[in-house]
């Protein structure tokens, strides 16, 4: 089975209710990026990334269809083997790995399609059928978010993760103090989520004024070298997100113990072929993590729940997912959904879905 087709889409998400915020980011319309890839058997594979605007990461939309039309016509008659078309990549075009991973989930829908097995096969075994979700609340005032994280529990989410930054810490704190009247007792794991957007002195204060409430900090600084210089100064532990660009960054972070565990997301990582190496390196040295991704429609959702799937249980923190802020899902029948704070696998095979393609119009940009 060979490549014979890519296309490449844009498709605009619109956030449903009010914009979603963040430390440095306000969301109201995302500009995702979906491909298509044809074998010569006819057999079709997709796949997609979805930056969350150019600020979040070192990824925007645009970039992302540029780079996959440079790596494209490279790749029409491969073969749809994983390395094989990873080592292809690396001939067509230097990092960029957010690109290539749209590329990378389409191959293992399409090869999972031909074998007649899930991606979640593929990538090793599911280890459970109904994967933990968490949510992450968006910065608002101390009141709403407390309202929300006991609402979200009340649902079933076994984690929560609060946005904080962009504004005084002492709001940030007195958030957190709010979410703890509501969450203590009720078991739930706490995250405290900077997204880059804390100063170091930010983050201290932080831990020091809130010993008593077990919260991971979620990439309190903007870089890495922040996060060493609190590392040893805090009474909590430290997962790195945004700042864990590849493998080589994870493994340095590893195994200097930076941080204790990650927020991943597997088109920042390259795609699942790299989030199974991530995998492994996390569960040889009990690094809990999540499989998620920083925004995109029912595809990116059906890549995060199968690699999310075939993680060690007790190192599994979640695959977070945009579809309750989207309105319009690409397969209304099978598409990727959270229930009762948790996230079924698809049964079928390669992603389990099958999107409308009148959703998405004409190709941006096609190869043959």
């Amino acid at each position: 089975m060979r490549i014979s087709e890519i296309h490449v889409y844009q498709h605009d998400l619109p956030v449903k209710g009010k914009p979603y915020t963040m430390a440095n980011a306000k969301v109201t319309e995302l500009d995702t990026t979906i491909v298509k890839i044809v074998a010569d058997n006819g057999l079709i594979g997709w796949g997609e990334v979805c930056p969350v605007g150019p600020t979040y990461a070192e990824a925007h939309a645009e970039g992302a269809r540029a780079a996959i039309a440079q790596i494209a016509p490279g790749l029409i008659g491969c073969a749809v083997e994983p390395l094989t078309i990873h080592r292809q990549m690396d001939v067509m075009l230097n990092g960029h790995n957010y690109a290539r991973a749209a590329i990378d989930i389409a191959v293992h829908d399409l090869l999972g399609k031909h074998h007649g097995v899930s991606v979640a096969s593929l990538l090793g075994g599911a280890a459970m059928e109904r994967v933990p979700s968490y949510y992450a609340t968006g910065v608002d005032t101390p009141d709403e978010i407390a309202r929300i994280v006991k609402e979200k529990i009340a649902e079933g989410y076994p984690r929560i993760q609060v946005k904080v930054g962009g504004r005084p810490v002492e709001i940030d704190i007195e958030t957190m103090r709010k979410v703890w009247e509501v969450a203590q007792g009720t078991g739930i794991r706490l995250a405290v989520d900077g997204n880059r957007g804390w100063t170091t002195r930010d983050a201290l204060r932080m831990s020091r004024e809130c010993p008593d409430i077990p919260f991971i900090m979620e990439q309190p600084c903007n870089t890495i070298e922040e996060v060493r210089k609190i590392r040893t100064q805090i009474s909590h532990g430290i997962y790195l997100d945004e700042n864990s660009i590849n493998l080589n960054t994870v493994i340095h972070a590893a195994a200097t113990g930076l941080v204790d565990g990650f927020g991943m997301k597997v088109t920042r990582i390259g795609g699942l072929m790299n989030m199974v190496t991530f995998r492994e390196i996390c569960a040889n040295l009990s690094l809990p993590h999540t499989c998620d991704d920083s925004w995109g429609g029912d595809i990116i959702a059906a890549a995060c729940t199968h690699i999310g799937a075939t993680v060690a249980p007790r190192l599994l923190e979640g695959v977070w997912l945009a579809q309750p802020y989207i309105a319009t899902p690409y397969d209304a029948e099978n598409g990727i959904r959270i229930d009762g704070g948790h996230i079924n696998l698809p049964p079928g095979p390669g992603l389990g879905i099958t999107p409308d393609e009148t959703l998405f119009g004409a190709p941006a940009v096609s190869f043959s």
